[in-house]
């Protein structure tokens, strides 16, 4: 006799209720700069009148996926390990995707040549990390490769 091991229930909370605890358990790490929405800003859960960038929870038995820009004065996949287990526990033992969208370098100067300083505000979520090359204009086509 062959025995299937049962998927984890995520407890019986409100989805909304638990979206907003992922969130405030995950910015509560001292590695975590923000949430963010990675890529196209898909990540999210949409409460009710707003929506909560960085953090999807589904239906249960569909992990949580988490999208996070980190400070780098921690290793990354001990962040990310930490934050595996922090929100699993939180979810019933429902499996956790994380994607790191970005990177913070503490003291690093801005590189974007219109704001040396670093003052602009953040990125817009789910844009974390696209840089363009100088001279590149949105819209211009660039062929890379030999």
């Amino acid at each position: 006799m062959t025995v299937t091991p049962t998927p984890p229930v995520a407890p019986a909370a409100d989805p909304a209720e638990l979206a907003q605890l992922v969130a405030d358990a995950v910015t509560a790490h001292p590695a975590v700069a923000r949430l963010d929405g990675g890529a196209f800003g898909a990540v999210a859960t949409f409460l009710p009148g707003r929506r909560l960038v960085g953090v999807h929870v589904g239906r249960p038995g569909e992990p949580v996926e988490l999208a996070v820009v980190l400070r780098l004065d921690r290793p990354i996949p001990g962040v990310v390990a930490t934050l595996r287990t922090t929100v699993s526990a939180l979810c019933g033992g429902a499996p956790v995707d994380i994607t790191v969208s970005d990177v913070e370098v503490p003291g690093q100067e801005s590189d974007d040549p219109a704001d040396p300083e670093g003052t602009a505000p953040p990125a817009p979520p789910g844009t974390a990390g696209v840089r363009r090359p100088a001279g590149i204009t949105p819209g211009t086509s660039v062929e890379i490769g030999p």
